[in-house]
């Protein structure tokens, strides 16, 4: 139960960093190129995922902090949510600087 709880703080932690260390160089470029940054897409189902991902992830982040990390199997829930949270928001981070340079 131990390694559980450490793993998911250890994890939630590393993304909560992660995710204020991408938002520093986003400051440094041209702010006019993220005013005209846009999602444009055919159909508009392709957003499902996203919600439901990001749903996912705070519901067991609020979960298991509510519940002090006791539950193992939300632990182990939490700590695959935040790695998957960790791939996506790195794809869409290197396609968003990607833009704006």
């Amino acid at each position: 139960m131990k390694s559980s709880r450490f793993a998911a703080k250890l994890v939630t932690r590393l993304f909560f960093l992660l995710l204020v260390l991408a938002i520093v160089p986003l400051f440094q470029v041209d702010g006019n190129k993220l005013h005209n940054l846009y999602f444009a897409t055919k159909h508009w189902w392709i957003f499902i995922f996203p919600i439901i991902l990001v749903g996912g992830f705070v519901a067991l982040f609020v979960g298991c902090t509510v519940q002090k990390y006791t539950k193992p199997d939300w632990n182990w829930l939490l700590v695959v949510a935040t790695i998957v949270m960790m791939a996506y928001c790195a794809t869409i981070y290197i396609q968003v600087l990607k833009l704006v340079r």
